[in-house]
């Protein structure tokens, strides 16, 4: 009965006990990670990170810096126009027609590249001193940054055109700013004390030696002012270079950072009220026999008219056939205040101007410029 159960139902007969099933294997314990392994691989982690910001930095630095090298020339050139034309939008436009770019530029350059060299000085100086002061993952002042995105022919080259264009009174000044953009320590002279002190003296007393009879002319005329820019700035080079307490350095860069721009701004305002155009003085006369002397800046000249820029304002067309004579006159600001002179050079003349002179000396100043 069983059997045929069984065969009727197709449920195949058991023949032994039903094996167990297999079981999943069980997971792998986590191996042991060290403990310096998790902190190594989070400070790797924060020093990339902080290596990018820094480099996000210097790009940005430097953008900001070659920014303000090439727009600060556009502007002040705009403005040279617009304040020679006293404020006049109509005069204005007349001198843009007539003042080609080459013009403004060239006048820029003569008369303004002193102060563009002045204001790299300032900066490249101030900020090699900070970068030096300011050690670590702590933020950098502007000024440091700065100097660090700047290439160091560029550096060069500023202070080459500081040398050949600031005054023979000023340039003792690019001595501590040298010493402290290069962080010339006196230590790399030599390392022996003796030596060092005879070398840096020799250095000191050659340079007096230059300046004797200017000093003792100086001590005549009480220019004491003179006296001091001259001795103590070489002096200032020696203690300059090297870092500064940490204590300092955040208010100082501060400081000294809108320092240099307030002081860019006022060495500024003369640069842009410099004119563009010569000045002279042009004689007219009419049939009559009646002379007028006409003081201003010649702004073009075709066959009909001389288009000259008066000094005193206004704009003034003279027919070409009334003109009698004309002669060129040096500005207020070009006229000798002291009478100092270093080794025939005068002090307020650029080594640039000083020799210009000796080619071709100055002239006379004409009767009719006075």
């Amino acid at each position: 009965m069983s059997r045929a159960a069984d065969a009727t139902t197709g449920d195949p007969e058991p023949a032994g006990p039903t094996p167990p099933a297999p079981r999943a294997p069980a997971p792998a314990p986590p191996l042991p990670t060290p403990s310096g392994e998790s902190s190594a691989i989070e400070s790797s982690r924060t020093a990339a990170d902080s290596g990018w910001d820094q480099v996000e930095r210097r790009a940005r630095a430097s953008q900001s810096f070659w920014t303000a090298v090439v727009g600060v020339p556009a502007i002040f050139s705009v403005l040279r126009l617009g304040v020679e034309a006293g404020g006049e939008l109509q005069t204005t436009l007349l001198l843009v027609a007539n003042v080609g770019p080459i013009n403004l530029l060239a006048g820029f350059l003569t008369t303004a590249a002193r102060l563009l060299s002045t204001a790299l000085v300032a900066v490249f100086a101030l900020g090699a001193v900070l970068a030096a002061s300011v050690r670590g993952p702590r933020r950098r002042p502007l000024f440091a940054r700065w100097v660090e995105a700047t290439p160091a022919w560029f550096v060069a080259a500023s202070f080459l055109t500081a040398l050949v264009t600031w005054p023979l009174l000023y340039l003792p000044l690019l001595v501590p700013a040298i010493v402290a953009a290069f962080q010339l320590r006196p230590g790399r002279l030599h390392e022996l004390l003796v030596v060092r002190a005879l070398l840096i003296g020799a250095v000191l007393a050659g340079y007096l030696w230059l300046l004797v009879p200017a000093l003792r002319d100086a001590w005549h005329q009480n220019e004491y002012l003179g006296i001091v820019l001259l001795v103590v700035p070489p002096l200032l080079g020696l203690f300059v270079a090297g870092p500064l307490p940490g204590v300092v350095v955040r208010p100082l860069a501060s400081l000294t950072q809108v320092a240099v721009l307030g002081v860019l701004v006022w060495a500024a305002l003369p640069v842009i009220s410099t004119p563009v155009l010569p000045l002279t003085v042009t004689t007219v006369g009419d049939d009559s026999g009646v002379t007028e002397e006409v003081r201003g800046h010649v702004v073009t000249t075709d066959d009909v008219n001389m288009v000259i820029l008066q000094e005193r304002g206004g704009v003034r067309y003279v027919p070409v056939e009334q003109v009698r004579a004309q002669v060129l006159c040096p500005s207020e600001e070009e006229l000798p205040r002291y009478q100092l002179r270093v080794r025939d050079f005068h002090v307020e003349d650029s080594l640039l101007e000083g020799l210009g002179r000796r080619v071709r000396p100055v002239h006379r100043i004409d009767a009719a410029c006075r």
